[in-house]
């Protein structure tokens, strides 16, 4: 059985929010997912079961994703997108770019937050991913193509590139994305018909 339990570890200050007001979170995620959440709120530290051997074992990850995501500072309303099997979480940690210098990591997450939020709030409306800046660490949740182009703009400003830069390649992807659903769409629609004898006689 132990290759049906996760072990996650979450910051303390967010065991309340998984929880939800009477358990409303923690249950709603076990109900969807079919597992069993513990929280040991004392150390942070949350263990996901499956309830039992006929359960979808996929449930154990997507219910560890959501886990994390509101550990990373989504709320719970953001978290739930990843109820879709097209969402995926992606998380990018500071840490592993800067080590422990807390200034860098705070300078970078103000780049990426932007000012009164603007940057963080382009990124989002661009490319169509909701993005949290939390900690150590910034989270994405989209499909495929909404996290990927996230993730490059926020590796951009990682970077040090400057935010105009940034948001024109945002609205350059962006105007890629909507060709490519204006192509999809045509692809799709289903062919005109020619006009049959009485359609010729009434277009007359």
């Amino acid at each position: 059985m132990a290759s049906n339990i996760m072990r996650v570890r979450l910051p303390l200050e967010r065991i309340g929010v998984l929880i939800g007001t009477s358990g409303k979170i923690k249950k709603t995620v076990e109900n969807k997912f079919d597992v069993n959440i513990d929280v040991e709120g004392s150390v942070g530290e949350v263990s996901i079961t499956l309830n039992s051997a006929s359960s979808d074992p996929v449930g154990l990850f997507r219910a560890r994703d959501i886990i994390l995501a509101i550990g990373r500072g989504f709320s719970p309303e953001r978290a739930f997108k990843l109820f879709s099997e097209e969402a995926t979480l992606v998380v990018i940690d500071l840490r592993e770019i800067f080590g422990k210098s807390d200034s860098d990591i705070s300078r970078v997450k103000g780049r990426i937050i932007g000012r009164n939020g603007k940057a963080r709030r382009l990124i989002e409306e661009l490319s169509g991913a909701s993005v949290c800046v939390y900690g150590h660490s910034v989270a994405i949740i989209g499909d495929q193509g909404q996290f990927e182009v996230a993730k490059e703009a926020i590796e951009r400003l990682i970077r040090g590139e400057q935010h105009k830069s940034v948001y024109d390649f945002l609205q350059r992807k962006r105007r890629e994305l909507r060709l490519q659903e204006a192509e999809i769409w045509r692809e799709s629609a289903p062919f005109s018909q020619p006009l049959n004898d009485q359609d010729h006689e009434e277009a007359e």
